[in-house]
């Protein structure tokens, strides 16, 4: 009889130790990755050894299946697509003693320097452009990277792509996501339609809720990217909360829906790596997980788009040198403590044009300079050329009234003030030095920011354990039903026939 019970038991083992396997094996087949290739930079470990996480997380709004196509939408004349857009982009940063995280948004219409990429499985290469941040990824993950990194400093290690599915099968596979709007909203572009309230969205629901982009806010991308937070943050607290990562079943559906949802770089590109990373995550409180937007200003050659802001440069900085956004316990926040109205510098660096002269003998120096300013965003009428001279030391000449201007040149470069002069000519003339043959900040300047208030401000930032947030429904007219404009709460009084998302 005990010989009976130990086969039985062996023979349940094995069973039990194959099915694992199969299904280890299984999720590691669903997962489709990309080479990074360094296109990101490289993080450095700090003083005890341990390194700084940060992943680019977008979200495609590629039409690359009929699948796809019906959920966004758009494919009735074209079919289906070949090409796709970023239209989210987080910058996910986990520090690396894994006590605090930031997730920052990046608005997808911002202007920048899109660097000379070419995609590794389509050929469609570019030798750079200037142009919106979203389009890099149409050649390719790497090349959305690439872009990141240069716009922001902030080194990125890895990347996750999300498509229309991969929302809908992630929000099913979680048993859907908890969240909540301030009024009647109905947005005719995205089709999310939900009452005052609190609601539990799932499927098509939640992607209609985190592409809706008429229905919040201002009508902008910038409204968007402070309800994909309140989702996100939502979804966070329903990872941490009791139960949902202790059962096996809600566990193996959870990272089977991930795995076939996801495309990521080769260095997240195993179960196990994936699983590292969830643990990373899971480490760090919802209280220190920050949510931001980067600051923007106005485009001044398109109303609708926009370039970095005032305080955005901090906030990169920030979190390329890992620093906080939030307290351990007790203490009080930068995001809490961020004042409603920011300290922008006295004049907008979209209003300042500077001349950029190469005084070293390193060629492309004056270019490399003037497209860091442009992906601060000063103006495009930044020109380049070679100085008179050789020049051992970097200066930054400035005309009658133009001092302002130069200082907000030199904070963005980390120019000491020293190195500004007053000039004769009516413009800004940017010398670069022999003191200054690479790197996009002048060395040893003080371009590193130290106050995270100023970082956050203006950045809509929150917590993930803010359970009571409601996503504010536009008050302006963004939205039009039967050839009408109007505003979201108005249009979800006039359908009354079309039942709720979540109905």
């Amino acid at each position: 009889m005990l010989k009976i019970l130990g086969v039985c038991l062996s023979t349940l083992i094995l069973i039990t130790a194959g099915a694992g396997w199969w299904f280890y094996q299984h999720l590691n087949g669903n997962i489709h990755s990309i080479a990074l290739d360094g296109k990101g930079g490289a993080e450095q470990a700090d003083a005890f050894g341990r390194t700084p996480i940060n992943i680019l997380v977008m979200g495609s709004d590629g039409r690359t299946s009929a699948t796809d196509c019906s959920l966004g939408g758009g494919c009735s004349k074209t079919g289906v697509q070949t090409g796709s857009n970023a239209d989210v982009q987080m910058v996910l940063h986990i520090s690396a003693d894994r006590s605090n995280a930031t997730v920052m948004s990046i608005p997808r219409d911002t202007m920048t320097r899109v660097p000379a990429c070419k995609n590794s499985e389509t050929g469609k290469s570019t030798a750079g452009y200037y142009g919106q941040v979203n389009s890099a990824l149409q050649y390719g993950p790497a090349c959305q990277v690439a872009t990141v990194h240069r716009l922001t400093g902030i080194p990125v290690d890895h990347f996750v792509k999300l498509d229309f599915s991969g929302v809908v099968k992630m929000s099913d596979a979680v048993g859907g996501v908890s969240v909540c709007v301030n009024a009647d909203v109905y947005d005719t572009y995205s089709h999310l339609k939900l009452s005052e309230g609190t609601h539990t969205l799932k499927g098509v629901a939640a992607l209609e809720f985190v592409r809706s982009r008429h229905g919040f806010g201002d009508g902008s991308d910038l409204g968007r990217t402070i309800s994909q937070h309140i989702f996100l943050s939502s979804m966070i607290r329903k990872f941490k909360s009791a139960g949902t990562l202790t059962d096996p079943g809600a566990v193996y559906g959870l990272a089977d829906a991930a795995t076939k949802a996801l495309t990521v770089d080769d260095g997240l590109g195993s179960m196990k790596k994936l699983i590292a990373l969830a643990g990373d995550v899971n480490k760090v409180p919802a209280k220190r997980i920050t949510f931001a937007t980067m600051q923007t200003a106005p485009d001044p050659g398109d109303d609708n788009r926009v370039v970095v802001g005032p305080g955005a440069k901090t906030l990169f900085s920030t979190i390329a040198h890992d620093r906080p956004l939030s307290t351990g316990s007790g203490g009080k926040s930068a995001v809490a403590s961020a004042t409603a109205k920011a300290g922008p510098s006295a004049v907008p660096a979209s209003e300042i044009a500077v001349t950029v002269e190469n005084g070293t003998r390193v060629t492309g120096r004056a270019s490399a300079v003037a497209d860091a300013l442009a992906g601060q965003g000063f103006g495009s009428g930044t020109t380049t050329g070679n100085a008179p001279s050789p020049a051992t030391t970097t200066t930054l000449a400035y005309g009658t009234g133009r001092k302002a201007a130069a200082q907000t040149v030199a904070k963005a470069l980390g120019l000491p003030a020293s190195h500004l002069r007053q000039g004769t000519g009516s413009g800004l003339t940017l010398v670069v030095g022999g003191d200054w043959t690479s790197g996009d900040d002048y060395p040893g300047g003080s371009s590193a920011p130290t106050d995270t208030g100023t970082a956050v401000s203006h950045a809509h930032a929150s917590t993930a354990d803010q359970a009571k947030t409601c996503a504010k429904v536009s008050p302006y007219k963004t939205v039009t039903l039967h050839g009408v404009s109007m505003t979201p709460s108005q249009a979800y009084a006039a359908a009354r026939n079309k039942p709720d998302s979540d109905g």
